[in-house]
């Protein structure tokens, strides 16, 4: 089989397109068929040498969607249609950027969809980290919402389902020509970095994408009482010199939601496709390309040029 391998940390260019053996199957794990990949800045990062845990070489890829090709759980029948993501996927061992991968079958997700590949690849990671931290805020309609990092995949797809819960939403991006992608997901107020809240009294809640740098200006933004819920790391993992008694405001909640708390989300998931399928939720997707692109496509994410998730499917649209 043909995969992206990883052969050690560096740029993009040590994404190397290699044959394979096709991998073993053994108790406890299934084989499957890939048909699409959800590409991920998490992956640039382990890419890049930041994920101490992982050695290489390594196929990459936290998540992925395809058919079961082979299968060691009754639950999993050959040929039913699958999604999977994070559990160490493309970390402690390959992952997505193959043709075939081999999962725990606790990682694998009957979905039943009648949305074409792409689109299904594009919603696994992305729509379950932002239902997993719509969630956590306890949004309710009428509520006010700030997307910090809005033009990520996550934060397009948390607006979606903002604006499918009648929430009212604003969003950040830092290139103004961007905003069409913010409006298009249903952003209300799309603001530069650093304009400030559209609403005197601040947003109820924050969804903090960009993490690290901005967590004490989002606790500083939300109205008193609200909510900020840091869901990404754009910026970085560590928040420098926090002191929690002085950053955060009486009564005000900080909260988290770690994408490898979506993993397993059967259920979630369907309900995710499900509104896909109705055109309540958008899948925003950006561009697919092929297993040969790999490589260009870390640098279309790494310039920022991504408006939305870029798609990976390892035999090309047919």
């Amino acid at each position: 089989m043909r995969a992206a391998v990883c052969v050690r940390a560096g740029g993009p260019e040590v994404l190397e397109i290699r044959e394979l053996p096709m991998p073993a199957v053994r108790a406890g794990w299934s084989l499957i068929r890939v048909r699409g990949t959800g590409l991920n800045r998490s992956e640039l990062r382990t890419r890049q040498g930041f994920s101490p845990s992982v050695s290489f070489p390594r196929v990459l890829g936290i998540e992925c969607v395809g058919v079961v090709a082979a299968s060691t759980d009754p639950a999993l029948p050959e040929g039913a249609t699958v999604a999977a993501v994070m559990g160490e996927m493309g970390r402690a061992f390959d992952g997505g950027y193959a043709e075939y991968v081999l999962l725990p079958n606790a990682l694998i997700m009957p979905v039943t969809s009648t949305l074409a590949w792409e689109v299904l690849a594009a919603l696994p990671e992305t729509y379950l980290t932002a239902q997993g931290a719509f969630d956590a805020l306890g949004i309710r309609p009428g509520e006010r919402l700030l997307i910090r990092g809005g033009t990520s995949s996550v934060g397009l797809a948390a607006a979606s389902i903002a604006h499918g819960h009648g929430v009212e939403v604003a969003a950040t991006t830092r290139r103004a020509e961007k905003a069409a992608a913010l409006t298009a997901a249903g952003v209300d107020h799309v603001l530069l970095d650093g304009a400030g809240s559209p609403w005197p009294a601040g947003p109820s809640h924050v969804l903090d994408l960009v993490g690290a740098d901005t967590v004490a200006d989002s606790l500083r933004l939300v109205a008193r009482g609200g909510t900020v819920c840091v869901a990404g790391s754009l910026s970085g993992w560590l928040i420098r010199d926090f002191e929690p008694i002085a950053m955060i405001p009486s009564g005000t909640r900080l909260t988290a939601f770690h994408s490898d708390d979506a993993k397993g989300c059967v259920d979630v998931l369907e309900r995710v496709v499900r509104n896909v399928e109705a055109g309540v939720y958008r899948p925003n997707l950006d561009r697919v390309v092929g297993l040969d692109e790999i490589a260009e496509a870390h640098r279309y994410m790494e310039a920022d040029q991504a408006a939305g998730k870029v798609v990976m499917l390892p035999w090309g649209r047919g």
